[in-house]
């Protein structure tokens, strides 16, 4: 179908005025040091697990705990429990751990509220149902037994490399969290609440022990761990596997003070250095315990904990949209931003480096400080986001430099087959996902369709790579196109994320859009867009396929359908313009998108993400696109 041509000029017109009122917008919410930053919404067990960390510490400030109590509770459902993101279904050690926090904040456990999370808690099982994590935070306060935990031996801090189970076939967010986690495990420690959660346990319910060959692992090191001790050999390796943990964090302590930029490693490590003797006002405690504090935003609806920080992701993203809407490259706004970009470089030899000796460093992280992790992902649309700030190849910029290196690092951390994964290469153990201990997220870093067609996107614009990368990646998407010709989306939700990232990325690398691999991507997209003419996905997806390309119309996923439905030559299709149409008729009056649903992903399914700036940068590099196919000119150029 097509509409008349007063019709679609008028559209375009919209499409323009939509456009520049988001641009506007973005421009505004920069900071002026360069850099872009939104909120990074997550769940509240952030919040809950940071009050528990701190009765740990004996530093419950009750003005805090409060402020904490607003949000947790305004995040609870009507029938008592909490989600894991908006709209979803209750989960069980969420609810456990909100409702622990609440009781640390002063609420009665005979109010309602908490009288519905605790009974809806015991016809879930109770305490003993819940994942291995929220038992473990539940030990550390008294509330559960050590015993019936899986056992994490610090002595796998001398497994080589090369062996399985060593600490580095963990995902490097993984990786973190057990190291610190095997000092806490080694010396069981509990600092008991001011009360007992009696009303949380389930009295005939019991922990089912791990069957097959990791049950009788985790049964021998149980074992190990009883080891009385005077027994010179275990209390020997201990302290030498104590001490190899110890040095292994403070080692990776980044700038900032934290470790990884991400909340779990974090509040592990602060605990476990405090156990091996670290005072609060030790240097690095400290530097971590403040930190700590730069993650919380405190405002009118409470006080909450980011798991993440995105700056150099939100920033790389919002000089593409800009681009797309014809932002020139000499706007201050995207100078100021690829200088900033340019500074962030890393270039230090992380992690990484364990399977990529001999490659040189260079790259981007998400974070404002995580020099020992940069990712493929964020270094692959930095790469693209200078580029088009007018540091092309050929240009004698420091930026320009940086790209070079950082193209150089990504090509070189390709894992066996052509993908990429987000921080390792050929970081894909099976083993480790098997362990008792780990029943939550994602643990390992395989490749994944959406980043290796970021990286794809990049390199088809690089000169000089070798057309075996290109050709090895588009056979490698190939391969991972799903029967119904979508994508998965490992890192955003979820088959419009991940169609979404492929498309542009095998058009821009030489795919005739006639090919049979585009074509039914396009079919599964118009397919699945909604009557209302956006996109939406529910993160349910992850789990019953019933919901692939299912949910409410959201700006972030109606905006990567269109990119790829555009990259895909379709901006006179009813699909696009319905799409754009949705775009211009929810904008809200600030120039930005409302979008409560969480569209980005940790773990999927696991733990989920609202990226407050997606519900803005994606729908104007989308109009951006649109409007630069309709008239003719190459967005971003």
């Amino acid at each position: 179908m097509r509409l008349e041509q007063g019709a679609l000029a008028s559209l375009e017109e919209a499409a323009s005025a939509t456009a520049k009122a988001a641009t506007e917008h973005l421009l505004s919410l920069q900071d002026p040091a360069g850099w872009w930053k939104g909120e990074l919404e997550t769940n509240v067990t952030m919040d809950a697990e940071d009050l528990l960390l701190r009765h740990f510490l004996g530093i419950v400030d009750p003005a805090v705990a409060a402020r904490a109590a607003v949000w947790i509770r305004s995040r609870q459902a009507a029938d008592g429990t909490w989600s894991t993101f908006y709209g979803g279904p209750p989960d069980l050690s969420t609810t456990i751990e909100a409702y622990v926090a609440l009781r640390l904040a002063g609420d009665d456990p005979a109010q309602a509220h908490m009288e519905a999370a605790a009974s809806w808690v015991r016809t879930q099982g109770g305490v003993a149902a819940s994942r291995v994590f929220t038992r473990i935070w539940l030990a550390m306060v008294g509330a559960w037994d050590w015993e019936r935990l899986p056992v994490l031996p610090a002595e796998i801090m001398f497994l080589p490399p090369r062996v399985p189970l060593n600490i580095y076939d963990f995902g490097c967010w993984a990786r973190q969290t057990v190291v610190a986690l095997t000092v806490v495990m080694a010396h069981r420690p509990a600092r008991p609440l001011p009360f007992a959660i009696d009303e949380l346990i389930v009295a005939d319910r019991s922990d089912t022990p791990a069957g097959g060959v990791f049950g009788i692992l985790d049964r021998a090191l149980h074992r190990y761990e009883r080891l009385p001790g005077w027994f010179l050999p275990r209390r020997v390796l201990r302290r030498a596997a104590l001490g190899r943990a110890e040095r292994w964090m403070v080692q990776r302590q980044e700038a900032d003070g934290l470790w990884g930029g991400i909340q779990p490693p974090v509040v592990y490590s602060i605990i476990a250095l405090h156990l091996l003797g670290y005072p609060l006002d030790h240097p690095v405690v400290a530097a971590a315990l403040a930190g700590l504090d730069g993650f919380t935003i405190d405002d009118e609806r409470g006080r909450r904990l980011e798991a993440c920080q995105s700056p150099v992701w939100d920033t790389a993203l919002a000089v593409v949209a800009l681009t797309d809407a014809d932002v020139g490259t000499d706007h201050p706004a995207v100078r100021a931003a690829a200088d900033w970009l340019t500074a962030e470089e890393i270039t230090y030899r992380g992690d990484w480096a364990v399977r990529r000796p001999h490659l040189a460093p260079g790259g981007w992280a998400f974070e404002f400080a995580n020099d020992h992790y940069p990712d493929i992902d964020d270094t692959a649309e930095v790469v693209m986001a200078l580029r088009r700030s007018g540091h092309g190849p050929d240009a004698g910029t420091p930026a320009a430099a940086a790209c070079r290196r950082g193209v150089e690092w990504t090509m070189g951390m390709r894992s066996r087959g052509g993908g990429w994964g987000a921080f390792d290469a050929d970081n894909v153990s099976r083993l480790v996902a098997a362990l008792p201990f780990c029943d939550f997220g994602e643990v390992t870093d395989p490749p994944s369709a959406d980043v290796t067609a970021h990286v794809l996107e990049m390199l088809a614009g690089e000169p000089q790579v070798p057309e075996s990368f290109i050709e090895d990646a588009i056979a490698w998407l190939g391969s991972e196109q799903e029967p119904d010709g979508s994508w998965f989306g490992r890192w955003g939700v979820n088959h419009v994320y991940g169609t979404g990232a492929v498309l542009p990325a095998l058009v821009a690398a030489g795919v005739p859009l006639i090919d049979s691999r585009i074509r039914r991507a396009v079919a599964w997209l118009e397919s699945h867009q909604n009557a209302d003419g956006g996109w939406g996905e529910d993160l349910r997806s992850y789990i019953d396929a019933k919901w692939r390309g299912r949910g409410d119309s959201t700006a972030s996923q109606t905006a990567w359908a269109l990119l790829a439905l555009l990259a895909a030559g379709e901006h006179e299709s009813d699909a696009v313009r319905r799409g754009v149409a949705w775009l211009i008729e929810t904008q809200t009056v600030e120039g930005t998108w409302d979008e409560p649903q969480f569209t980005g992903t940790g773990f999927p399914w696991d733990f989920t993400i609202n990226y407050h700036l997606y519900r803005l940068v994606w729908p104007l590099s989308a109009l951006g696109r649109y409007l630069a196919a309709t008239s003719g000119r190459r967005a971003g150029l």
